[in-house]
């Protein structure tokens, strides 16, 4: 059987479709998102192994952490395929996420909307260096809102968290069969989508220190050959769990 296109290619209409949309929350008004005007903000956060105290280690827990969110292989292959072009940089980057939920197959747009890179004060005092990024939802996403995820290390401890935080709301549906079943089960599959992205975040960094790893050649994104065959390993296993 020859080989498939990589998964980035066969849906290369579906991102160009993305590329140009806009968002689908007003951006100037996130400090009203909140509980109390009708939207969900969720915080999560595990702890990674941790480093010795100072800047983070080459080939380690932090750095690990780093990639693996970079490459977007934490998310459950089950619930969520992240799929992007790996030679786009990151604060540019389109990804065409495809959804699954029992039955049915669910396609959205979403757009990072910055990185950080930056080390913050503590209230405590002490100083910590944090990476990440967060992407929004674009037009035609069945929730409007913004994930961000980041990887903080304590540089007087050397403790290393990964924290998501988020804020979100139902969009509009116009499919009232999809309306009704998001309605029930969309909150549980947000909830299931940060649990599960934890513990396979934190997994991966682990087999990643155990194995040993080289920090890739570029930083702005997996190369294209590595970037491939993980797209294809997350449909593998798509596969093997429907």
């Amino acid at each position: 059987m020859p080989n498939q296109a990589p998964l980035y290619e066969r849906q290369k209409a579906r991102l160009e479709a993305y590329a140009n949309a806009g968002v689908n929350f007003d951006l100037e008004r996130t400090a009203d998102y909140t509980p109390e005007n009708g939207w969900r903000v969720d915080d999560y956060e595990t702890e990674l192994p941790a480093e010795q105290p100072g800047p983070p280690a080459a080939q380690g827990s932090w750095a690990a952490a780093r990639e693996v969110l970079r490459n977007y292989t934490f998310p459950p292959p089950n619930l969520i395929t992240g799929i992007f072009l790996p030679d786009q940089p990151l604060e540019q980057r389109v990804m065409v996420l495809r959804g699954q939920f029992l039955f049915f197959t669910f396609w959205f747009g979403v757009r990072i909307g910055g990185v950080t890179d930056e080390q913050r004060t503590l209230p405590n005092g002490e100083t910590e260096q944090v990476w990440g990024y967060n992407y929004r939802t674009l037009e035609g996403h069945f929730e409007r809102g913004q994930i961000d995820f980041t990887i903080h290390k304590n540089l007087v401890t050397g403790r290393i968290i990964f924290h998501i935080h988020a804020f979100s709301q139902t969009g509009r549906i116009r499919n009232p069969f999809y309306w009704i079943g998001f309605r029930l089960f969309g909150r549980m599959l947000q909830k299931r989508f940060s649990q599960q992205s934890m513990k396979r975040l934190r997994a991966q960094v682990e087999e990643m220190l155990q194995k040993g790893w080289q920090t890739p050649n570029t930083q702005e994104a997996p190369p294209v050959q590595q970037a491939a065959t993980q797209h294809d390993a997350q449909e593998q296993m798509d596969k093997a769990t429907s």
